[in-house]
């Protein structure tokens, strides 16, 4: 624990010991960082103003060390900020024992990355174009790494809108075929009637409307790479030309009786189950077990922990430098909607979103409205249970409605934002479904209430009943 209050010291210390936690105790950041290389800890537990430096300087030396930050001065977004650099959760001061006990409880049986599976995270880095430093991710470099200098077939599957063709794209680029072609397909655009000629080339007279021969994409792929994306909607016919190129790297165009040998590196896309296509008959079983050698799971954008908001960041920048708007940022509320959404269209969606609103803003802040995110799409217990982060889902009327609070320097504090929740939602919630909204139990609801002199109005209906009782 790196605390410098004595009182707050106090009462933790107590709370551990209850929960039979054995603990040590540091006063700043120095000490604190002499502490972390010498001993190896379960859990740092960091006030986040140390007079000596910000107490997220821990996260950087902790390894697999999980840091949890705790401030009385924390905003949204400062909590935001330090979940971003790798805190695994953040609490709010006065310190409640309920909800640090929830938190320690939450962390202590989350699944925890091996040493070696850290060791072996630090080692990749991301390919040139992609980022992201989760740790479905870091997976996905690693097996980019391992597949790019190999002639293998290589089979991405992973859900529309994910990002295949730039994985396709690294495995190319870091490959020795980096300086001849990289010829992209997608085998759902293509007409069932023209997918054979397209891939394969036709001769003269093939048929009807082929005046003259044409090389097909599998030949301008000479020496390079071809990607052949979505190909589950291949035809059957297509499938046993594409079976033969595989096995004997020969193919035969449409109309000819001569066949040709090339040099392609095949890499193949997909967001459907080949297995069980290739078990109802859907897809070739042969060609499936040709084409299933290197594997790369690409994992959706709603399991990319905080990788959302570094895209989100990277694609507003872009978006503002193309339209000429810079200066642009995303309000806390902003933040808080992306990082519930379960976003289905993945990153093209997260693409299309930011678009919108960079293009909607009147001034340069981005609130939630302008992301046009559908609420009803959100699941803040699955956010809070998945990133250990206590979210809530922001009022109406919160930040971006009212222009007055486009300037960041208004940014509410924790406190402030649970007044101004209640206060504008009681009318409609009771007491069970405000703390459900506030990601709290009841019963420190209730204490926070008691805390901030915030009892429940009564509802007029109610006061009306409870007068009728009085006269009576």
């Amino acid at each position: 624990m790196v605390e410098d209050d004595r009182n707050i010291t106090t009462q933790i210390f107590r709370l551990l010991e209850r929960m039979d936690i054995a603990a040590e105790h540091v006063c700043n950041l120095a000490d604190a960082r002499r502490e972390a290389q010498q001993t190896q800890y379960d859990l740092i537990l960091s006030e986040l103003e140390l007079d000596d430096g910000p107490g997220t300087e821990l996260i950087r030396l902790a390894g697999n060390c999980p840091v949890l930050i705790m401030t009385s001065f924390t905003s949204l977004q400062t909590a935001v900020d330090s979940m971003r650099k790798g805190a695994v959760d953040y609490i709010t001061k006065p310190i409640a024992n309920e909800e640090l006990h929830a938190a320690l409880e939450r962390i202590f049986t989350a699944p925890a990355r091996t040493t070696s599976e850290q060791h072996r995270a630090e080692e990749v880095d991301p390919p040139v174009g992609m980022i992201g430093h989760s740790s479905p991710m870091l997976e996905v470099y690693r097996r980019i790494a391992k597949s790019a200098p190999t002639r293998s077939t290589v089979l991405i599957r992973g859900e529309t809108g994910t990002g295949k063709e730039l994985v396709a794209q690294a495995i190319h680029n870091a490959s020795p075929r980096r300086k001849k072609p990289f010829i992209a397909v997608n085998c759902a655009a293509i007409p069932e009637t023209l997918i054979e000629s397209e891939l394969f080339g036709h001769e003269k007279g093939a048929f009807t409307g082929a005046s003259g021969k044409r090389a097909g994409l599998i030949e301008a792929a000479e020496g390079g790479t071809l990607f052949l994306d979505e190909i589950g909607e291949l035809p059957a016919e297509a499938q046993a030309r594409l079976l033969r190129f595989i096995q004997e790297s020969e193919i035969r165009r449409v109309g000819s009786n001569e066949s040709r040998r090339v040099d392609v590196r095949l890499v193949i896309a997909t967001h459907r189950d080949l297995q069980e296509m290739s078990k109802s008959g859907e897809f070739r079983p042969d060609l499936y077990y040709r084409i299933n050698v290197f594997r790369i799971f690409l994992p959706p954008l709603r399991q990319r922990g905080g990788d959302l908001l570094d895209l989100a960041e990277f694609l507003l920048d872009r978006t503002a430098a193309k339209y000429d708007k810079q200066g642009l940022f995303f309000l806390p509320d902003a933040t808080q909607a992306m990082t519930s959404y379960d976003w289905p269209g993945n990153i093209r969606e997260l693409e299309n979103v930011v678009e919108r609103a960079a293009i909607m803003a009147d001034g340069r802040a981005i609130d939630r409205h302008l992301l046009e995110i559908d609420m009803d799409l959100v699941d803040v217990n699955r956010i809070h249970a998945e990133t250990l982060t206590p979210l809530a889902t922001p009022p109406a009327n919160y930040l971006g409605a009212n222009p007055a609070h486009e300037d960041p320097r208004e940014d509410l504090t924790l406190e402030e934002y649970f007044q101004r929740f209640v206060l504008e939602n009681e009318e409609q919630m009771n007491e069970t479904e405000l703390a459900k909204k506030l990601g709290i139990s009841r019963k420190c609801l209730w204490e926070r209430r008691q805390r901030f002199e915030m009892p429940r109005r009564k509802s007029p209906a109610k006061a009306k009943s409870a007068s009728g009782r009085g006269e009576t």
